[in-house]
C-alpha cells in the first residue's frame, strides 16, 4: 500500500457495529464486564485502551511502518515515556540542537535522576561513536533539527546502534512520515509532536511515538498507562482526521517552503537560510538521500545581526501569525530567543547558532504570491 492510500485506510477499519466509516468518538472512561475481570469486548478502562485511541494509533503504525503506535496528551509525554524506562546510571546521547522543551526535559526534569546526558553534533561520528560506553541505553535525534535545520544520517547512526545494542530514536516531527521514514533507515522509535503537522489544524495537543518491534511497543505501552499521558478520544479524532490529509498538506507545504526559501535567500536583508532544500545548506545531501521531500519549516537571520531588525520583521507580518508551534495549515512566525527556546541558556542557545536576529517559519498551504507578498512588505 503507498503512503498516499495508507494515510487514508492504513490501519483502519469500519465500525463493525454501524458500517461507520469514521470510527466513532468513544467518549466514555470505562466499559461493561459480564463478569469481574471478563470485560464485553477488548476495553476495561480508556486510559489503558480506548477505540477511538486505538484507530489512531494503529494509524501511526501503519504511516510510520511500525509494530505498535502510541498517542499521547502531548508530544513532550512521548519523550517522557522513553526516558521513563531508564534508570541511575544510565546515559544518553543526544543531537546537540533540540526542540526547547525537549532539552529543559533532559537537562532539568532528569538532572537528578542519576541518568547522564551528552549533547553532540552528530555530524561529527568520531566525537558520537568516543561517548558510547556499556552504560550508554539511548540516542535521541531530531532530523532536520529546530530550528538550525540540522541533520542527521539515520541509517548511518543506526549502524552503530545496533551494534552497541542501543536504543535508537528519532523525533521525526519537522518531516513527517510523508518525508522521511526512520524506523525503515534503522531506528527503533520514532517520536512526533502530533500537535504540528499529523494532526494539521492547530487545533489539538497530541503526541505519539512508533515502535518498530513489538516487545519494544509492548514495554512503552505499559509505561504509558501506568503513567497516564494518554490521548483522549475527541483529540484521537481529531488528529485520525489530520492524518486522512496529510499527504495533500505536506505536498503544498514543501512547494511553499522551497519558494520562500528561495525568495528569502536572493533578498538583501537576509544573511543565511536554514532550509535543507537548498543547495548551499551543509546537509543537502544527506537530506537527499533520506527525504523525499524538504518541507514547510525555514529559518534565517539577518545581515545586520541586529535582535531589533528581527521583532521589527516579526511586528509587520500580516499573513504569518507570530505565534508558537507550526505545521498548521496556516503560516506562523516563531522568535526562537524568546520563543520556542527561550529555556536553553545564552551560551547553549549561541553555541548551537541560534542567535539574536533568527527567525523560524511555519510555511502554511496558503497562495504563495501572497505569503511571498507579505515576506516582501514587512522586509521592507
Amino acid at each position: 500500500m503507498k503512503f498516499n492510500t495508507k494515510a487514508i485506510h492504513g490501519g483502519q477499519h469500519h465500525d463493525p457495529s454501524t458500517g461507520s466509516v469514521m470510527p466513532p468518538v468513544y467518549q466514555t472512561t470505562t466499559f461493561a464486564q459480564t463478569s469481574p475481570g471478563q470485560p464485553i469486548g477488548e476495553y476495561e478502562y480508556s486510559r489503558t485502551g480506548n477505540p477511538t485511541r486505538a484507530a489512531l494509533e494503529n494509524a501511526l503504525a501503519s504511516i510510520e511502518n511500525g509494530a505498535r503506535g502510541l498517542a499521547f496528551s502531548s508530544g513532550l509525554a512521548a519523550t517522557d515515556c522513553v526516558l521513563r524506562g531508564l534508570k541511575a546510571a544510565d546515559e544518553v546521547i543526544a543531537m546537540d540542537d533540540l526542540y526547547g522543551g525537549t532539552y529543559r526535559m533532559f537537562s532539568r526534569i532528569y538532572k537528578d535522576s542519576g541518568i547522564k546526558f551528552h549533547f553532540v553534533d552528530m555530524n561529527d561520528m568520531e566525537k558520537f561513536k568516543s561517548l558510547i560506553n556499556k552504560n550508554t541505553k539511548l540516542v535521541w535525534v531530531e532530523t532536520p533539527t529546530n530550528p538550525m535545520m540540522k541533520l542527521a544520517d539515520i541509517a548511518a547512526i543506526a549502524k552503530i546502534t545496533k551494534a552497541n545494542k542501543i536504543v535508537f530514536a528519532v523525533d521525526n516531527t519537522f518531516a513527517t512520515p510523508y518525508l522521511q521514514n526512520p524506523l525503515d533507515l534503522g531506528a527503533d522509535i520514532v517520536m512526533h509532536s502530533a500537535t504540528k503537522y499529523l494532526a494539521g489544524h492547530s487545533d489539538v495537543i497530541a503526541g505519539a511515538l512508533i515502535m518498530k518491534d513489538e516487545e519494544l511497543g509492548k514495554q512503552m505501552h505499559f509505561q504509558q498507562f501506568a503513567t497516564g499521558a494518554t490521548l483522549g478520544p475527541m483529540d484521537s479524532f481529531l488528529v485520525l482526521r489530520g492524518i486522512k490529509t496529510l499527504h495533500l498538506r505536506m505536498q503544498r507545504h514543501c512547494e511553499n517552503g522551497e519558494k520562500v526559501a528561495e525568495f528569502l535567500n536572493n533578498h538583501p536583508k537576509v544573511k543565511t537560510v536554514y532550509y535543507p532544500g537548498l543547495s548551499s545548506h551543509p546537509f543537502h545531501e544527506i537530506a537527499k538521500k533520506q527525504m523525499s521531500g524538504f518541507g514547510g519549516m525555514v529559518s534565517f537571520d539577518f545581515v545586520s545581526g541586529k535582535k531589533e531588525e528581527a521583532i521589527d520583521f516579526l511586528e509587520k507580518i500580516k499573513l504569518f501569525t507570530l505565534a508558537e508551534s507550526l505545521g498548521g495549515v496556516e503560516s506562523l512566525a516563531n522568535y526562537p530567543v524568546m520563543m520556542a527556546h527561550a529555556s536553553i541558556p545564552e551560551e547553549k542557545r549561541k553555541e548551537i547558532g541560534i542567535t539574536d536576529d533568527l527567525v523560524r517559519l511555519s510555511v502554511g498551504v496558503e497562495d504563495i504570491d501572497d505569503l511571498i507578498g507579505d515576506l516582501q512588505k514587512a522586509l521592507a
